[in-house]
């Protein structure tokens, strides 16, 4: 998602943890998928910063020509602006726009679904769930 057309609020918000951990069923899991996400967009966010930043950098070494460059400081102010990755990434999550997975959730219903179907208790509806 671009971070620059998110909806995302610029301050805090009280958020309910009942609804946050609904996917995971798990609030330390919740937490742990949105500061991930926000670290990926604080990445972007700094890369383009940087970009954009670059054109205005000076490889003189000549300290009497320091001067305030406009469109250089209307850009940080901009970024500045913007919510914070953590914001952005705890919208994107309750708007469901993060893929996520727990790698050890799917080796357990992989390792249920296969000791059931060894016990005879193969049925549509569990496969349907696992699929």
């Amino acid at each position: 998602m671009d971070y620059k057309k998110t909806n995302a609020p610029s301050n805090t918000v009280t958020r309910d943890m009942m609804d946050l951990c609904a996917d995971t069923g798990n609030i330390y899991e919740t937490v742990a998928i949105i500061g991930k996400r926000a670290n990926q967009i604080s990445v972007e966010m700094k890369n383009d910063l940087s970009k954009k930043l670059q054109e205005f950098a000076s490889y003189n070494d000549n300290l009497e020509e320091v001067f305030e460059n406009r469109e250089q400081i209307e850009i940080s102010r901009y970024y500045e602006k913007l919510p914070k990755p953590t914001l952005i990434a705890a919208q994107e999550y309750e708007e469901g726009k993060v893929y996520f997975r727990n790698p050890a959730k799917e080796k357990e219903n992989y390792s249920n679904f296969i000791r059931d179907c060894d016990e005879g208790l193969f049925t549509t509806d569990y496969t349907d769930r696992l699929l």
